[in-house]
């Protein structure tokens, strides 16, 4: 299946506890159906100090499923992805509310 959402691209969250908050996707797990974007789905973990990182209660991002979450337009709302073939011949992504291309 082709990736709809990829690392770098900047989505909203369109469900859930986090609805409305936009992020970078930092890490996509397609096996999973889950990505990681920043500052989204922040859980609060206790971490021992090790000789590398101090200890203390930290926040971090987890993941969360692809359903979830759509990619931002050139206007910040969401769209969905669609998939068309070029002139040249390479199949793009595209943004099914307006027609742009998504930039690879």
């Amino acid at each position: 299946m082709a990736a709809r959402i990829r690392k770098g691209d900047k989505v909203v969250v369109i469900a859930g506890r986090d609805k409305g908050k936009t992020g970078e996707v930092i890490r996509v797990m397609p096996t999973e159906s889950r990505a990681v974007v920043r500052g989204v789905n922040m859980v609060k973990r206790h971490q021992r100090q090790t000789a590398r990182e101090q200890g203390g209660i930290i926040s971090k991002e987890t993941p969360i499923h692809l359903s979830n979450i759509a990619l931002t337009d050139a206007d910040g709302k969401a769209t969905r992805v669609g998939f068309r073939i070029s002139e040249e011949g390479r199949k793009q992504r595209y943004a099914k509310r307006t027609g742009s291309v998504i930039d690879d």
